[in-house]
């Protein structure tokens, strides 16, 4: 069930019939883990958090540098020095205060994977290294979750869709 505020929040996508009340009323219901609160997964976090995905869950390790600041939406220069997952949240917070924002300050691998997507409804790579995007990939595999991947390196961008028993690559990625 909608609210009367949300009614009015999500006006614009309730009108486009393939969203409508009970797309967003499942947006509402989502949760999503963003791998990463950086240059993709900011922008991600921001997007969903604005079309009111229900629960976000953003996974990062690092913190805040001088050097983010040109490309990294949610950070700003009072944000130096601190977790990243800690700056987007207040940020994220900011904009739609309806969304549950989770943040888990953890490097991703074999230790930590299940425990961070357990009840996650998709996850969105938006990592800048392999072996943390190679261990979500075998966790979306294991666990037959919709695994969403982005990378940029320079000038060139890559994006992947995975979904399990659906697209071409969750077949050779073991997905039934």
């Amino acid at each position: 069930m909608l609210t009367h505020h949300e009614k009015e929040r999500y006006n614009r996508q309730l009108r486009i019939p393939e969203v409508g009340e009970e797309g967003q009323r499942r947006l509402k219901q989502a949760r999503i883990l963003v791998a990463g609160a950086g240059g993709l997964g900011a922008p991600a976090a921001a997007y969903l958090t604005a079309a009111g995905v229900g629960h976000i869950r953003i996974i990062a390790h690092d913190r805040v540098d001088r050097s983010n600041l040109n490309r990294q939406l949610l950070h700003w220069e009072r944000d130096i020095g601190r977790e990243k997952t800690e700056s987007a949240k207040e940020k994220l917070k900011g904009l739609n205060p309806d969304v549950r924002i989770e943040t888990v300050a953890v490097h991703i691998d074999n230790d930590t994977v299940a425990a961070l997507v357990d009840s996650c409804d998709w996850i969105i790579d938006a990592l800048d290294n392999f072996s943390g995007r190679y261990v979500l990939n075998r966790a979306a595999v294991a666990s037959n979750i919709p695994f969403f991947h982005g990378a940029v390196q320079g000038f060139e961008g890559r994006a992947t869709t995975m979904l399990p028993g659906k697209t071409a690559l969750s077949y050779l990625m073991g997905w039934k």
